[in-house]
């Protein structure tokens, strides 16, 4: 998977590789899905979301340029494999999750799996988690018609955000970086397409949907 999927398209990070080289992925599916855990496609978990392909959750990885010491946001914890490798590359992940069952799932996942500096809610992802802001990163797992206006708010200077942002179909990857003067900067990555962002700042959920891939 790793040098395949990551390293023949780019992925250069050498601690990220490291980690999804070491991470079992397959724990993180369905047992009758571990067949295809570490193909280059997304799986359904459940709740109607899904697990994204090995080179998305790199490359959105990747762009956070994390360094050890930092304080993650991670928007839509699903199946918590994300969230995992954010936990071996940075000091603190907060975890938002919208569905109850998926965090619960996740959540003790992931404390199996003996990680202490994970801590997950379950909530609304567009309003972030202000109490503990200012971020140095924040990663957003799915779709948004705009940058939610919370999280820039909550992403601290020198900070960097990721997030897929365009309509219910497709989307362009995005990073956004905080200047340590205050400024922000927008970035286009490439095109994506994700489930949708449910929240105060994003989709309605009354809304039609769909997986990303």
């Amino acid at each position: 998977m790793v040098e395949t999927q990551l390293i023949h398209r780019g992925i250069t990070d050498q601690r990220l590789l490291a980690v999804m080289r070491r991470l079992p992925r397959h724990k993180f599916v369905p047992r009758h899905l571990w067949g295809q855990a570490y193909y280059d496609y997304p799986l359904p978990i459940g709740e109607d979301q899904t697990i994204s392909q090995p080179y998305i959750v790199a490359l959105m990885t990747e762009a956070l340029e994390l360094a050890g010491p930092e304080k993650v946001l991670e928007i839509g914890t699903g199946s918590g494999y994300q969230t995992a490798i954010l936990a071996e590359l940075a000091e603190q992940v907060f975890s938002i999750e919208r569905l109850a069952a998926l965090a619960r799932q996740a959540e003790g996942l992931l404390a199996a799996m003996r990680y202490r500096n994970i801590r997950v809610r379950v909530g609304d992802g567009t309003l972030g988690w202000p109490e503990e802001a200012p971020f140095d990163a924040i990663l957003v797992t799915a779709g948004s018609p705009q940058v939610p206006g919370p999280l820039l708010e909550q992403l601290g200077l020198g900070g960097r955000l990721v997030i897929p942002v365009g309509n219910q179909y497709s989307q362009i990857l995005t990073r956004v970086r905080r200047s340590f003067q205050g400024d922000l900067k927008h970035e286009d990555m490439g095109g994506c397409r994700f489930v949708r962002l449910i929240g105060a700042h994003g989709w309605q959920e009354e809304k039609g949907g769909g997986e990303w891939f």
